[in-house]
Parts: structure tokens; sequence; C-alpha cells
């Protein structure tokens, strides 16, 4: 559904669809979205526009932002996880047509665009990192707080798991892996108490590798503010779905996917995505592609990490492109 494209709405016009749809969202989102109100803010949809989430999830933020567009307006919702994308049908029902959900990783933007028929879009969010629906799912293998498969793919489709970097790289990769993706100080006491212990046996659950990295570190570094496993895990994850790949991928091709006075959010949980986004935007700006909207990243405050501790490392950067 393109729709009919609706007259530019005034200001005072935005902000009254701002407050209806946070009222009526807040009630209706089956886990909370991390920076809602930053992600509103600076995207600043409208009736009419066209929209994409590209990492939708369980729909947290298109349920924010599906009742601004309209009317006239669509929104385009990515994510290369089935389950994801089950739950934000569900979510987002209501909204039906003037949402289409597909599965796609985000590095496929502009392919995905050019079958929805469209050639750019007024806004884009990209929320990065794991989502509460995949860590709260056990068997996905993203938690260390249980005993799971150590899978990890975001993509059940994906070739490569977890399981299969940890029993088959050498010490020296796995330890470059964990200290590159994980900043993991001990990356080379756990990649070689990884190697010794696959010796015994393939390491096939999460429980198996926590205990592994709880004997290779030192006994002071196992009751920080972190779990032990934490950057460890985190490493994996990155590696598994090559998350820093497709958000290179992404910031490449944003510039060509945002029309004019369009808006990009993204939102990182990493040092490492932070890093790139920071850089790409700071570049476009130079080059005079678009105004960064953010001159430091937007952190959840104090009352948002109290009531969703999964938000305490999100960091939000925004910029608006410019006249081509």
């Amino acid at each position: 559904m393109t729709g009919t494209i609706a007259a530019e709405p005034t200001d005072a016009q935005c902000a009254e669809r701002l407050v209806a749809s946070m009222s009526h969202a807040v009630d209706r989102v089956g886990h909370e979205p991390v920076l809602t109100d930053a992600v509103l803010r600076y995207l600043a949809p409208c009736p009419g526009e066209t929209m994409v989430d590209a990492t939708v999830g369980a729909g947290g933020h298109g349920r924010h932002l599906a009742p601004r567009l309209l009317e006239g307006g669509r929104l385009l919702g990515l994510d290369r996880d089935p389950a994801a994308l089950a739950a934000a049908a569900q979510q987002l029902a209501e909204f039906s047509p003037m949402v289409s959900l597909v599965r796609a990783d985000f590095r496929d933007l502009q392919g995905v665009l050019r079958r929805q028929g469209l050639e750019a879009v007024d806004g884009l969010l990209a929320d990065l990192g794991v989502s509460s629906l995949q860590l709260d799912h056990p068997a996905r293998g993203f938690s260390f707080l249980t005993d799971a498969p150590l899978d990890m793919r975001m993509d059940p489709d994906g070739s490569v798991t977890a399981a299969d970097l940890v029993n088959t790289q050498s010490a020296d990769a796995l330890a470059d892996l964990f200290t590159t993706l994980g900043e993991e100080r001990f990356s080379r006491q756990i990649a070689r108490g990884i190697v010794e212990a696959r010796r015994r046996g393939r390491l096939s659950t999460t429980k198996q590798l926590v205990d592994v990295i709880v004997r290779a570190v030192p006994p002071a570094a196992r009751h920080g503010r972190l779990h032990v496993a934490t950057r460890t895990f985190q490493a994996l994850r990155l590696a598994v779905n090559d998350e820093l790949g497709a958000l290179r991928s992404l910031l490449e091709h944003l510039p060509a996917v945002l029309r004019p006075g369009g808006r990009a959010v993204i939102i990182s949980f990493h040092s490492g995505e932070d890093r790139l986004v920071k850089r790409a935007f700071a570049e476009g700006a130079r080059r005079g592609v678009w105004t960064v909207l953010t001159k430091t990243p937007v952190r959840p405050g104090h009352e948002e990490m109290a009531r969703n501790p999964r938000a305490r490392s999100a960091k939000l950067r925004a910029v608006r492109r410019e006249p081509r």
C-alpha cells in the first residue's frame, strides 16, 4: 500500500500525533523499546511519510511510529528472525495494510526497497544488537543465564553457530575475536581454556561455555558488575551474525535511501558499533551529505535504566539528509 500522500502537516499537528501515539502505544507494547522518546523526537514521523524500521523485532518501536504515519503513510519493517516478524505482525496488526514486514538483513536494504517499489524513504530506524525476544527465548542460546544449545543465530537458517566457532577456531583466533568484539581483558586465558576443554569433547551448550570461562579467569574477576561471560558471549554473537559487517553496509548505503530532509536514527549497544556510526555520520556531515542532529549520543536516563536494565548501554545518534 502506498496510500495518498497527505498535505504537509504543521508542527502542531505533528506534536498532537506524538502525544496520541505515545499514549496509545504504551499499554500495548509487550516489551519496552529503548529510548522511545528520543526515537520519536529525531525521526519526527508525520502523516503520509514512509519509514523503515530496519530491526523491527517484536514491533515495539513500530507500535509508536505507525500511528504517526497515518493517514497515507507506510511503515516497512525488516528482520532476519522469523519469530520476531511473527511477533511484530501481531503487535502491528491493527495498522495493516500500511505496515509491510519483510524477512531480510538490513544490509540488503536497497534491494528490499526496490522490491517494495520504493526508491527512498523519509526515515530509518536501526536498533542494533540482540532483542529481548531473542534473549528471553532460552533455546536460541543468546543468554548465559540458562542452559541451552550454543547457537546465537539471529537468522535460524544461518550456516554458522557459536558452537561451530568455539569448536573449530584456534586459540589465537578466538582470543582475537574476544578482544576485538568483546573487549575481554582475559581473552587469552578464555581462549586457551576453550581449546583445552574441547579436547575432552565438543562444547555444545551455553552452560559448558560459561563453566569454561569461569574456570579460565582469575577468581577476583568472577564477581564483577557484569557477569563473567558477558563479553565472550557478546563477541560470539557479533561474529556469528556478522553484525559489524551488516552495519558497515547499512551506513554505506544510507545516503542513497534517505530522501532530502529524511532522518536516520541508529541505536547501538556496543562500542565498536557506536564508533562506526559516529565516524560515518561525521564523514557524511563533512561532505555535506547530512546534518548530525546529536552532537553527543543520547543515553537513557536513570528512570529508564531502572525500568529497563537492558537499556543501560544504549547510545542513540541521528542525522538529517541534506538536499542532493
